[in-house]
């Protein structure tokens, strides 16, 4: 039988691994509370908030979730993230600790206000 691919976030969450659907739910209502009129798009088998341009993305994986504001959005916050794990373009999160909420709504935030960056990786 051939599994159909997420369409929407909600699929994409529902068919996510199950530890990580509440921690994917919730970051999911962060973010949608900071831009609740912004498109929501599955590009490249992830979700995106768009408007106009990628604001950001996150992605399910095994034992952590992947947070994707682009790197001028990580690095703003650079002091506040040395406690967790980044790459240049992502914040992961592991299932087994908080989603660090305050953190990614202030990260989401800035990504709102600085859309013009051109570091974006989209």
């Amino acid at each position: 039988m051939v599994s159909k691919r997420p369409t929407t976030i909600a699929e994409y969450i529902r068919a996510a691994p199950r530890e990580g659907q509440p921690h994917l739910r919730r970051l999911y209502a962060i973010l949608k509370s900071v831009v609740p009129e912004a498109q929501e798009a599955i590009k490249w088998g992830t979700p995106f908030f768009v408007e106009p341009r990628f604001l950001f993305a996150f992605s399910a994986h095994k034992a952590h979730l992947n947070f994707a504001p682009t790197a001028a959005a990580l690095e703003a916050f650079r002091k506040e993230l040395r406690k967790h794990k980044t790459t240049k373009n992502f914040l992961q999160l592991p299932y087994d600790e908080p989603v660090p909420e305050d953190l990614i709504r202030k990260i989401a935030e800035y990504r709102l206000r600085n859309m013009g960056d051109s570091d974006a990786f989209w």
